[in-house]
């Protein structure tokens, strides 16, 4: 039996010292195949017109991020206080800025923990905010036999998935690695 634990240990062992830094370049891809898209297109719904359209958001970026307190106001975004506005903005700034960073593995980490929160603070906002608490098909059971819940189940792979990248970092073909952000420790 030791020599199978052995063996099984070797075997292993050297798989996970030669894929270990392909974990945090396959975590990016997976991110930019699967959510960049995702979170651009929700971004340029925010926008609005113009060169200078980043600078102004959308009354759907308000009904997105304050659903509401928009339909307070009769969509009159011009109501809003100048803190839900600056919200809006920065949300949506996030929503381009952050995916690129964890996409080309640039001060990943960080990025990766905004993403988190931004997700969170997306996941409390579809909620409470637009009613999704109320419907079990949106909010989802763990241990249940339907995975594909929006909130309980796959925003749950997308948090473990950029948990990854805060642990592990950009990995291979990161800027962080060109620029020596991810460097490995020095080992005694």
């Amino acid at each position: 039996m030791t020599r199978l634990i052995d063996l099984h240990n070797a075997l292993f062992g050297f798989v996970q010292r030669m894929t270990e830094p392909l974990l945090p370049l396959l975590a990016r891809f997976v991110f930019a195949a699967t959510l960049l898209v995702y979170f651009w297109k929700s971004g340029v719904t925010k926008l609005g017109d113009g060169v200078f359209g980043f600078l102004k958001v959308t009354a759907g970026g308000f009904g997105q991020i304050f659903p509401k307190q928009a339909e307070a106001v009769l969509w009159d975004v011009s109501q809003m206080s100048l803190f839900q506005k600056l919200v809006v903005l920065a949300g949506t700034w996030a929503e381009f800025i952050l995916p690129l960073l964890v996409v080309i593995g640039l001060l990943t980490r960080i990025a990766s923990i905004g993403m988190i929160g931004f997700i969170i603070v997306q996941t409390l906002t579809d909620l409470f905010g637009h009613g999704g608490i109320k419907h079990t098909e949106t909010l989802g059971a763990w241990f249940d036999n339907v995975p594909d819940s929006i909130v309980l189940d796959q925003r749950a792979f997308w948090i473990l998935l950029l948990a990854t990248l805060v642990i592990k970092g950009g990995g291979l073909l990161s800027v962080d690695r060109f620029l020596g952000i991810d460097a490995k420790p020095a080992t005694d």
